[in-house]
This record gives C-alpha cells, structure tokens and sequence, in this order.
C-alpha cells in the first residue's frame, strides 16, 4: 500500500520553522515565505501539506492567520492545519477558508466532545493529534504532560468518525533518530482509524523502514517529514518514490 507524505510546514512568527523536541526557543528558521515554501512542496509531487500553528498551539487560538492564508492561496493540493484550534467556531472559520482538514490536539485530549460535535458536522474533515511524551499525552504545545496513555485517547475517538490520527513522539521530533515504529504500529494496532506516523525522520532508511513494517497493511496512512527535508537528509524525489512503492 502506498503511503502519502505530508511535508511539515511549522510556522512561528510568520517563518517556517522547525523546532528540536518542542521548545520554542530551539528554533531553525527555513523559509520567511511560507506560500513559496506549500508551492515548492507541491510542485515537487507532494499531495497534502500538514501546517501547524506552534504560536497558536501555545496560546490556544490562531496567531499564524496570514501566513496560513498564504499557504492556502498559493497550494491547490490539500492542506491539513493544526495548532491553536480549540472550538466549532475555530474549525468552521478554517474549513471555510479552505483547509481540507482540521487537526484537534489539545482540545481533542481535554474536551473529547469536540471532536465527536466536529466529526458530525464536518465528516472525513476532523483528525486528531495526539503527542506522546514517553507515551503519556501532551497538550498546549508540548507544554504539559498529563497522565493519560497516548493509546487510551485514541480509543475514545473509535467511533466518532476520524479521519486519521497523528500520532508523534515528541522526544524524537526534530531530533533525526529515526521514528518510533514500536510505538506507532502499537498505536496503529489497537484501532481502526488509520494513522499517521510523525516525529523523528531523519534518513530516507527511516522510511524504507516505515514501509517494510506496514507491509500491506492500512493501519498506517502516511508519514510527517520536516527538518530532514528542509535540511537535505532526505531528499523529496526518493522518499515519494519509496513511499509509494
């Protein structure tokens, strides 16, 4: 089965950005044009664009709105959006303005019921973000920990109607090492809804090892890259062409 690459575009203060384990204050800017940065993925074969708001994801509302706007005028392919969304207001005002897909993070972990209202109403348009640190969920922009399992969240949301779920193990985003298939294919295992693998992908070996694992399977729908694409590591022709394979 082939599996869709989503390139990340992470934005903070207007900028492409990517960020090592989460910290804000670890940043690595990539591109101040966040428009020409969907363009070049897109012309590059990519068919969706996963977008996080990180300022937002802090402080619970969109910050990021012209360059997400930039994004959205200058792709045709369709764009996955997260960070900052915590209300039917918030998932309304996106989808109208041309998100294909609304990621839930935080306010899939702390008000379950959102996602179940937002799945009704907007079905095939809601995914959920789940961020696991040692396999526990985070929230408010990796800020907080909280006590429940990464696979118990997942489970609440059987049966409401989720696109996908992406789930990202935040010690190893940004950091290169190499995915944590254990825990995804875990994840992947105890559900229906199909997954989406984030957070460490360093060497295009991290993605000819993703596919080997899922085999045939479609547990597993696609994978998140960001610095190893922004940095070269993994160049964009070859993961495509391995992902699909």
């Amino acid at each position: 089965m082939a599996l869709t690459l989503y390139p990340a575009i992470d934005l903070k203060d207007g900028a492409c950005v990517r960020l090592r384990r989460g910290e804000m204050a670890d940043a690595t800017v990539y591109s101040d044009d966040p428009g020409a940065q969907a363009r070049a993925w897109q012309e590059g074969g990519c068919r969706w664009l996963h977008v996080v708001d990180l300022n937002g994801a802090f402080a619970g509302q969109s910050v990021n709105g012209d360059a997400v706007a930039a994004i959205l005028a200058a792709a045709t392919v369709p764009v996955q959006l997260g960070g900052g969304i915590r209300d039917m207001a918030g998932i309304e005002r996106w989808l109208a303005a041309g998100v294909s897909r609304v990621i839930l993070g935080s306010a899939a972990a702390k008000n379950p019921a959102l996602v179940a209202e937002a799945c009704r109403a907007h079905p095939g348009r809601i995914a959920v973000g789940i961020d696991a640190r040692g396999g526990m969920v985070a929230t408010e922009g990796w800020a907080e920990t909280s006590t429940l399992a990464a696979g118990d969240l997942a489970l609440r949301f059987e049966d409401a109607g989720v696109a996908a779920i992406i789930y990202t193990d935040i010690g190893r985003d940004g950091m290169l090492g190499g995915l944590n298939l254990d825990e995804t294919l875990g994840l992947a295992g105890r559900i229906s809804t199909p997954v989406i693998a984030s957070g460490g992908v360093g060497a295009l070996a991290d993605l000819v090892a993703l596919k080997q694992a899922v085999g045939s399977s479609t547990a597993v729908e696609g994978v998140i890259v960001g610095r190893a694409l922004y940095d070269g590591r993994v160049k964009l022709p070859e993961a495509l062409a391995v992902l699909a394979a």
